[in-house]
């Protein structure tokens, strides 16, 4: 214990040596305002990459050496959440990233396949102490004893499950198992789905796979970013600290009302129309109600011009139509070259008008005379208007607001359910503001021009610049003696565009900021927990944020709650890589006791009487329970009180049907409830939904004859110790079992 608390001590002290110096060196260059734009961003790129630095070194004073590997070959390593080397001249290591593969062995070795190893140390640290040592004996060989041999492997494992929530995900980077270190360290490339039932980890080792994935590929996908899609704010705020605790700030968490970059998503459906809404259905009925803005005349637009009267009749703008559409272009970029037709067209009608010859002979105009008139036309504000009244420039929201508010090319039911004229967006649009924004893609060409032109007044006045330098050398030359003598001036290095783009602002976002505002960002991995819930056109939305497929799916078919959810892989996946994706499965169960697994698992057993949970490798002893009342806030309030009452430790969460939550939370005033609740508070108010992916210590389910099958199954597997059931209504046949 000693020797290891010494290295403990020499581990933080060199840790608070290079988090003063990354914090020093950031002091010293953030005053630095002033000097040249190369100057400026050369301080900008140092900052950046030492707050990075600080981050990770900020991040790995919690448990920041866990493990210890002594091999049969003599190496010894110690391991922890990020890696530290010496300060000499080898760089020698102090401590090994969890990561590296040279760490493998502390999460696969066993008794049977040592992997080189004589034993495996975990440390147990508070701050900077060392608490407690526990060995494991790999070389059965090896007659050194420690004192600190354990019969119990899973002991580590075990302390950890049991202890008290704090209302925030922790890692599990010292007690990843065999079976979740293969899926962390799975190759990138590809789909990876990973089943698991309630409580086998799936997120957290969703979580660690991100952390991996941006070690062992960081150049990559440190400049493309990798998006974390959770299915709500509270999960989001609940798994918010896992990266930074190892050392990873550089990825974008989002919920699915999230992910239209200027929109955030604050409105609710009711099930049936997010059910309608997120049906593959929908990508044909928006493409079809564009092609519905691309009008024809009927007969004919009369448009005043100085030289007479131009008409646009349906088969001039039949024939632009046809040639705009036959590019395959999105519509606002497909409108130049509907323009581009109708101008010619009104160009040739005029100047047959003008310029026949009343004898039948040729057109009496020369080329320049019709060039002329062209451009009196191609800038006439009334010809603009008519080309505008036919096949207007469109926004994402205009469309969709116009489509919600008299849907077409739906049947007449599913237009009925999701027919709304303003009010706030909600979850299931912003996949449609996303398939809008597709199918009508963004002309920029005026801000290219418009960047263009200030780039070529950079350029020249940066050739001003060059050129004043030039007379003032010429001018020195002429007063010096010397005169092969050679000095170097600023156009002897440099041509004004090279100067002109020192002077253009940098973009020093982070790739994670940029790609939150940019909806065209093409994702290096995309991570998707409850995958299972997600609709068709969600699955568009994020197919087209990332090309080239590198995904890792986590969820569980027998969650999907939501009316629009895909539930099974094939059909989420089958679309879009076919066949070719990989799954796998956590069948062990981490969380929930198995008094808790076994009631809650005759809930999917209502539906499918085959229904096998995953294995529950804990037993409190202490079963669940359900009690019947007349009075639900006054039977919630007592219970609340009762599970409190010890020494405050842990987290409790009252889950009921949303529309009895504001009773609830009436008759508890200091419970934390609404629609981005505060998880560390010791009692929370949340419906199913808000509980999807969550853990407490204790669970309070009331009204479960309210709840939907799957939303109960959810509900009943949140907690880690106790579980009760409160109700006024008769019990799902699943729950007549528990005991009063």
């Amino acid at each position: 214990m000693r020797k290891e608390q010494e290295f403990i001590g020499l581990l933080h002290d060199r840790l608070d040596t290079l988090r003063s110096g990354a914090r020093t060196t950031m002091e010293q260059a953030l005053p630095q305002a002033g000097g040249t734009f190369q100057a400026r961003l050369e301080r900008d790129v140092m900052v950046a990459e030492q707050a990075e630095l600080l981050a990770g070194f900020e991040a790995g004073e919690h448990g920041l050496c866990f493990g210890r590997l002594a091999f049969r070959d003599g190496r010894d390593h110690h391991i922890g959440r990020i890696g530290i080397r010496r300060d000499d001249a080898d760089r020698t290591p102090l401590v090994i990233d969890w990561r590296a593969d040279v760490a493998r062995p502390f999460y696969l070795a066993t008794g049977h396949t040592p992997m080189g190893l004589r034993r495996r140390r975990h440390l147990t640290t508070k701050g900077r102490q060392v608490t407690a040592l526990h060995d494991e004996i790999l070389d059965l060989t090896d007659s050194e004893r420690s004192g600190h041999e354990g019969a119990d492997a899973d002991a580590i494992l075990l302390a950890s499950l049991d202890a008290a929530r704090t209302g925030r995900m922790h890692d599990i980077v010292q007690t990843i198992q065999a079976d979740q270190d293969r899926i962390i360290r799975a190759p990138h490339h590809g789909v990876l789905v990973v089943e698991g039932g309630p409580g086998t980890g799936k997120t957290v080792v969703a979580l660690h796979r991100a952390a991996y994935l941006l070690y062992a590929h960081r150049e990559q996908l440190a400049r493309r970013a990798v998006l974390i899609v959770g299915p709500n704010p509270a999960f989001l705020g609940y798994i918010g600290q896992v990266l930074p605790s190892l050392g990873e700030t550089g990825v974008l968490l989002a919920t699915p009302g999230e992910l239209f970059p200027g929109v955030t998503a604050t409105g609710t459906d009711a099930p049936r129309a997010a059910e309608v809404k997120g049906s593959a259905t929908m990508a044909d009925a928006l493409a079809r109600f564009v092609a519905d803005q691309q009008l024809l005349p009927d007969p004919e637009l009369v448009i005043d011009h100085e030289d007479g009267e131009l008409r646009l009749d349906a088969a001039i703008a039949d024939e632009a139509r046809r040639q705009a559409r036959a590019t395959l272009l999105p519509h606002n970029l497909a409108r130049p070259h509907f323009a581009f037709h109708v101008i010619d067209a009104l160009t040739a009608q005029l100047t047959e008008r003008i310029g026949a010859d009343p004898y039948g002979g040729p057109n009496l105009l020369g080329p320049d005379d019709i060039a002329q008139l062209g451009k009196g036309i191609a800038t006439s504000g009334e010809v603009h208007r008519a080309i505008e009244e036919l096949w207007p420039s469109l926004t994402p929201q205009q469309l969709v607001a116009d489509f919600l508010s008299e849907p077409v090319h739906l049947p007449d039911a599913d237009a009925a359910a999701i027919r709304r004229t303003g009010g706030d967006w909600t979850p299931a649009d912003v996949a449609l503001l996303d398939e809008a924004a597709e199918l009508l893609g963004e002309d920029d060409s005026a801000a290219r021009a418009a960047a263009e032109a200030e780039r070529q007044e950079l350029i020249t006045y940066a050739q001003g610049v060059l050129d004043l330098s030039y007379g003032s050398r010429t001018q020195e030359f002429e007063d010096r003696e010397d005169e092969d003598s050679e000095v170097l001036a600023a156009h002897d290095l440099i041509d004004a565009d090279r100067l002109a783009e020192r002077q253009e602002e940098a973009d020093h976002r982070t790739a994670a900021e940029r790609a939150a505002a940019d909806r065209t960002w093409a994702f290096g991995h995309i991570i998707v927990d409850e995958a299972q819930e997600l609709s068709p056109m969600l699955w568009r939305l994020l197919m087209r944020r990332c090309p080239t497929r590198s995904m890792t799916l986590v969820g569980d078919p027998a969650q999907t709650s939501e009316p629009g959810g895909c539930g099974a892989w094939g059909t989420i996946l089958a679309p879009y890589v076919e066949d070719r994706w990989e799954h796998v499965r956590l069948g062990v169960n981490y969380r929930t006791p198995t008094e808790i697994m076994e009631a809650a698992a005759e809930i999917p057993r209502m539906v499918d009487a085959s229904f096998v949970p995953p294995k529950s490798i804990r037993s409190t002893g202490v079963p669940p329970w359900a009690r019947r009342t007349d009075d639900l806030p006054r039977a919630v309030a007592e219970a609340v009180a009762r599970e409190t009452a010890g020494d405050g430790q842990g987290r409790l969460a009252v889950i009921a049907p949303r529309e009895h939550c504001a009773a609830l939370a009436a008759a508890l005033p200091t419970a934390s409830v609404g629609p981005t609740p505060d998880l560390t508070s010791p009692v929370v108010i949340l419906h199913p939904r808000q509980a999807k992916g969550l853990e407490f210590d204790s669970v309070l389910v009331v009204e479960p004859a309210e709840f939907g099958t799957s939303d109960l199954y959810v509900a009943l597997t949140r907690a880690t110790q106790r579980l009760g059931v409160l109700h006024t209504q008769t019990l799902p046949r699943g729950l007549t079992a528990l005991a009063d």
